[in-house]
C-alpha cells in the first residue's frame, strides 16, 4: 500500500490529510505487516479522517463499522434474510425440512453486515471500526476473530477467510478501556492534539482564505482554551470551524466582540463558554 513512511505522509497530504511523523510512521507498518491500526485519542483530532483518507489514496473501498452501546452481531457480522426465508418455507410447503432448510440458510438469504462485507471483498478495501469504545464488552469479542485471523464463522456456511486482507482502522475516544486481548491484536497509535506549527499547517490547508496573522491567532487562542478546565476543549475540526467562522464574518482580527460573539463555534457548553469569556485576556496573547 506504502513503500515508506514519506511516502505515506506525501500521499495522505495529497487528500488534505496532514499527518505528524509518529502517525505516518505507524500507519506504514500497519500496512507493511497487515496488522490493525488501533487509533485512539479526544474526538475531532482526525482519526476517522485517518481512515477516510488511507482508502482514499489506496483506491480501497471504505466499509464502516459504526459502534454503539447494543451494538451487536447481527448488525456488525451478518443476519438472514428472516421475511425471505417464511416466503421460501411457505412456498415450499410439500418439501421436506431437510431440503428447505439447506435452502434458505445459502448465500441467498444471507445478509453481509459490515465485518463480513469487509471479509468477503476481493478489492482493496479499508475497514473502518469507528468508535470502538461505544460498543459493549462483548461485542469486542466478535472482533478478535477478525482481528486476529481475519476470518468469520458462518455456523450454516462455514468459515469464511479472507482471500484479500482489508486495512483495519478502529478508533477509540478512550471513554472506556479496551481490552488487552483486542489491544495485543494492533497496532497502536494515539493521535492527541497537534502542535502548534501542525494545527496552522491545517488550518491553511482547510481554510486558504484566511490570513496568516489571524490563521495565528486563531491557533493561539485555541491553544489558551485547551489549557483550561473546560467540559470539552475544542478539537480540530472546531479550530477549523472557528477558522471558516471567522472567514465567513469578515474578521481581520481577533478581538473581543468577535470572539464573544463566536465562542460558541468552538466551545459546546455554556459554563465553558463562560469560563472562556472571563479568563481570555486578548490583549496578552
Amino acid at each position: 500500500m506504502f513503500t515508506s513512511v514519506d511516502d505515506v505522509s506525501a500521499r495522505l497530504a495529497e487528500t488534505g490529510y496532514l499527518a505528524s511523523p509518529a502517525v505516518a510512521t505507524t500507519v506504514f507498518l500497519a500496512g507493511r505487516l497487515g496488522k490493525p491500526l488501533l487509533v485512539e485519542g479526544p474526538a475531532g483530532v482526525g482519526k476517522t479522517e485517518l481512515a477516510k483518507a488511507v482508502a482514499q489514496v489506496a483506491g480501497a473501498r471504505l466499509v464502516r463499522l459504526q459502534c454503539y452501546e447494543g451494538v451487536d452481531e447481527s448488525r456488525a457480522l451478518y443476519e438472514w434474510n428472516h421475511a425471505k426465508q417464511l416466503l421460501r418455507i411457505s412456498a415450499g410447503r410439500d418439501e421436506n425440512w431437510d431440503d428447505t432448510r439447506t435452502d434458505i440458510f445459502s448465500e441467498e438469504f444471507l445478509l453481509p453486515r459490515p465485518l463480513l462485507t469487509a471479509i468477503r471483498g476481493d478489492e482493496p478495501t479499508v475497514l473502518l471500526i469507528d468508535e470502538t469504545d461505544k460498543a459493549d464488552v462483548e461485542m469486542e469479542g466478535l472482533l478478535l476473530e477478525v482481528l486476529s485471523d481475519f476470518q468469520i464463522t458462518v455456523p450454516e456456511l462455514g468459515t469464511v477467510t479472507a482471500t484479500r486482507r482489508p486495512f483495519v482502522v478502529l478508533t477509540s475516544n478512550a471513554g472506556r478501556e479496551l481490552s488487552e486481548a483486542l489491544r495485543r491484536r494492533c497496532l497502536f497509535l494515539h493521535i492527541g492534539f497537534p502542535e502548534e506549527e501542525l494545527e496552522r499547517r491545517i488550518v491553511r490547508l482547510k481554510v486558504p482564505g484566511l490570513g496568516a496573522a489571524l490563521t495565528e491567532s486563531v491557533v493561539r487562542v485555541v491553544g489558551v482554551l485547551r489549557a483550561m478546565d473546560l467540559r470539552k476543549v475544542p478539537s480540530v475540526a472546531e479550530t477549523i470551524d472557528w477558522a471558516r467562522t471567522l472567514l465567513a464574518l469578515g474578521a481581520d482580527t481577533l478581538d473581543e466582540t468577535v470572539v464573544r460573539d463566536s465562542l460558541g463555534v468552538i466551545l459546546k457548553h455554556q459554563d465553558d463558554i463562560q469560563k472562556a469569556a472571563a479568563k481570555l485576556d486578548l490583549d496578552a496573547l
